[in-house]
């Protein structure tokens, strides 16, 4: 993984997120009742805390919880619900060390299909459907994972050219798109 994504808005935040598979799943797990740029600019946020260049699974899982705690709320607060987000960044990282010996990337690159990456991510702490549906999308549109079936396995998130998530945002204007297409929603009561 070495792309560039453009989902917090902050050029260093969204290279991380383009290099570090680990930071990309914990900003897809922060990216629930905040701004979607605060919650993709999170791992950014919690690598530079930590005073590494990535987050580490193994190093996050076995750090104090109440330290972890702690670091995501020191201010700016890495979300609204630092201390609740805290608790499940690392239990999303335990999963992926006891799971898959640490190596977020293991999650797809052992996938037999899209169908058995969206149970993979279904499983994580913290993913439901719509999460995980989300991020199948993200990994086929910007990532170039794709296991055979990521299109259906993502439902409406994967089709091409849609601008309904995170999977969608290249820039600006894609971003623009989305956040139009979420206030239609919104309006029509979804």
């Amino acid at each position: 993984m070495d792309v560039t994504l453009h989902l917090a808005q902050e050029p260093e935040a969204d290279a991380l997120l383009g290099r570090s598979p680990l930071a990309a799943l914990v900003g897809m797990l922060l990216d629930q009742q905040v701004p979607m740029e605060w919650a993709f600019a999170g791992p950014h946020t919690i690598a530079r805390r930590l005073n590494a260049d990535d987050l580490d699974a193994h190093e996050i899982a076995a750090y104090d919880p109440d330290e972890f705690a702690a670091l995501l709320s020191t201010k700016p607060a890495v979300h609204r619900y630092p201390g609740s987000m805290a608790k499940r960044i690392q239990q999303l990282c335990a999963y992926l060390v006891e799971h898959y010996g640490g190596d977020p990337a293991a999650l797809w690159e052992g996938a037999a299909s899209g169908k058995d990456l969206l149970t993979r991510l279904n499983d994580l702490p913290g993913f439901g459907k719509q999460k995980s549906q989300i991020f199948v999308a993200l990994l086929g549109k910007q990532l170039g994972v794709r296991p055979e079936g990521w299109r259906e396995a993502a439902g409406a998130y994967g089709e091409p050219a849609a601008y309904r998530s995170v999977a969608d945002i290249t820039g600006p204007e894609s971003l623009q798109r989305v956040r139009a297409h979420k206030q239609q929603l919104k309006a029509s009561g979804h």
